[in-house]
Order: C-alpha cells, then sequence, then structure tokens
C-alpha cells in the first residue's frame, strides 16, 4: 500500500490555445515524453484536421498514442483508459516524466481517476426492441433517442454504430444512469501524482486563433486529406464524427457549398473549444495558466516541478 504512486504532468485546454508548442518545451526541460490526449488523433491519416504534432516540430520528444488505429476502427474510452496507464508505467520506469496532452476531458478523466468500465447486466427483450426499431425506421430512429437523454454519448458515437447506441440505451434502461453520468459519479480517486495545467486566453483571441488555423489548415490540404478518406469509402465511422471531417463531407455529398462547409467548421470548431472550457472547469482541479499576452513557460514550468517535486 506504500508503494509510490507515478508521476504524470497533464496539459489541458481548448483546440488552439497553444498546448503542443508548450508540451514540447516542457518535456525537453523536464526529461519528458507525451502522450497525446486526443480522441482523434489515434487515427492515421487524418493529420491536418485533427491538428496532429508534425515530426519536425517534435523536436525528439516521443510522442504516444498517435497513428494507432485505422479511419475505420471504433475506439473507446476503456481502451483510452488501458493503453494510456501503460504509457505512463513504461515512461516513467525508464526515468523519465509521462506528459499527457490534449482537450478530450473524460478521456484524461478516465485516466487520471479510478473509472471502472464494468459491464452492466443488459435486458434481452428492451435490446431486440431497439433492433427491431432500427429495422423499421433505420439507425437515426434510435440515435434520436440517445441524443435525448444522452447527448455527450451522442457526440462520441457515430450514429450508424447501432451497437454501441443501443448498448449506450441499455445502459440508461437498465441502471438509470446514462452513460456519461455511470462514469461522471464513480469515486474521483487519483491514481497518480499530477501537476494538472490548464491554459486558456482571451476569448476574442482563442476565436480569431482557431479561424485563423481552420484556414491555415484548408491551405495545408486538410480539403485533399478529408477528400481522400471520402474516396476511399471511408463512411458512415466514428472517425468521421471528427470536426473537420464531418463538414467537409456535407460538401463532397453535395449538401452544402465549400464556402459554407468551412465557415460550420469555424463555427463547430469555437462551440468546441467553449464546451471544452466548461468541461475542465466543471469537471477537474485545474490550475489555469492565462496565455492572452504572453508566454507562461517559465511559471508553468516552475508550477509542474514544485507540485511534482521533481
Amino acid at each position: 500500500m506504500g508503494e509510490k504512486r507515478e508521476k504524470v504532468a497533464v496539459i489541458i485546454g481548448p483546440t488552439a490555445v497553444g498546448k503542443t508548442k508548450l508540451s514540447i518545451e516542457v518535456a525537453k526541460r523536464l526529461n519528458g515524453e507525451i502522450i497525446s490526449g486526443d480522441s482523434m488523433q489515434i487515427y492515421r491519416h487524418m493529420d491536418i484536421g485533427t491538428a496532429k504534432v508534425k515530426p519536425e516540430e517534435m523536436d525528439g520528444i516521443p510522442h504516444y498514442m498517435i497513428d494507432i488505429k485505422n479511419p475505420t476502427d471504433s475506439f473507446s474510452t476503456a481502451e483510452f483508459q488501458y493503453l494510456v496507464r501503460e504509457h505512463i508505467h513504461d515512461i516513467s520506469k525508464r526515468g523519465k516524466l509521462p506528459i499527457i496532452v490534449g482537450g478530450t476531458g473524460l478521456y484524461i478523466q478516465s485516466v487520471l481517476f479510478d473509472y471502472q468500465f464494468s459491464e452492466t447486466r443488459g435486458d434481452e427483450v428492451f435490446r431486440r426492441e431497439l433492433e427491431q426499431l432500427v429495422e423499421e425506421e433505420g439507425a437515426q430512429a434510435v440515435f434520436a433517442k440517445l441524443e435525448a437523454i444522452d447527448s455527450a454519448s451522442a457526440e462520441r458515437i457515430h450514429p450508424n454504430n447501432v451497437r454501441r447506441v443501443i448498448r449506450a440505451l441499455e445502459i440508461y434502461h437498465t441502471t438509470g444512469k446514462t452513460m456519461t453520468e455511470g462514469l461522471e459519479t464513480q469515486e474521483n480517486n487519483l491514481l497518480y501524482d499530477i501537476a494538472l495545467v490548464g491554459l486558456t486566453m482571451d476569448r476574442t483571441k482563442l476565436y480569431d486563433r482557431i479561424n485563423y488555423r481552420v484556414d491555415l489548415m484548408m491551405e495545408e490540404g486538410l480539403f485533399e486529406e478529408v477528400k481522400q478518406l471520402y474516396d476511399n469509402g471511408i463512411k458512415d465511422c466514428q472517425s468521421i464524427q471528427a470536426i473537420g471531417y464531418k463538414e467537409l463531407y456535407e460538401y463532397f455529398e453535395q449538401k452544402t457549398t465549400l464556402q459554407d462547409a468551412v465557415e460550420a467548421l469555424k463555427t463547430n470548431s469555437r462551440r468546441y473549444a467553449k464546451r471544452q472550457l466548461t468541461w475542465f472547469r466543471n469537471k477537474m482541479d485545474v490550475t489555469w495558466f492565462d496565455v492572452t499576452d504572453e508566454e507562461k513557460k517559465e511559471e508553468i514550468l516552475q508550477y509542474i516541478e514544485g507540485k511534482l517535486q521533481l
């Protein structure tokens, strides 16, 4: 019981706030290695739209949980939890500091705290009713039920991933709690010694940065990246729910103009950033650093060193 807990630094914050650049500086100074805490950077061939760190930007720092799945693969919070904990243990064992960097709050929280993904007992009759509904009215009919009771799960699960949609509804039916509530009401027992750093900035400046980054992504070839996935027949899967991909798919399916698709991408990115900030502030005990007007690298380094007693 007296075994020392592994130390973990965590850098979170909304999209486009500057987490990637800072995390590499921190890793270089504190002998660290980086674990991506982003639910979409796990997919191969989805580089520009997920703002994946470029090899030349890594500056020799190893990065994990990037390019580990094909776009057609599904991926769960439980799998993320297992893999990241393995990386934390391996990095720590080699005398390095694991640094989790990202913006997918529930994924990161599931790693740091003692979350149990126990299998809830099913209800076969209820499941068959839902399967019948899919046959009669289509996948969207059951997905609408999930959106109505658990919008957070609906954001993570693709409407056509019928098995997972039904499973989420079954959990609510048998327990009275949504899948999301089931996770959030678990005991918040930390498994590691953590320094949890949050980056924030003036909302207007952040939104300007997001808009600029979308324009830059288009210049760097986001259109071509998404078109290749579309042309390869990669549809109706979890990965394409990612912001930057679903909007351009609307264009390829001739449901909107390219200009409107890009505007939707910017709008959805801004809304996502707002949701990220709200989630982190409500769910985790974060030490925030406002990086609106100046670099806080030294201050953040000192905070992590002091908190983890490095």
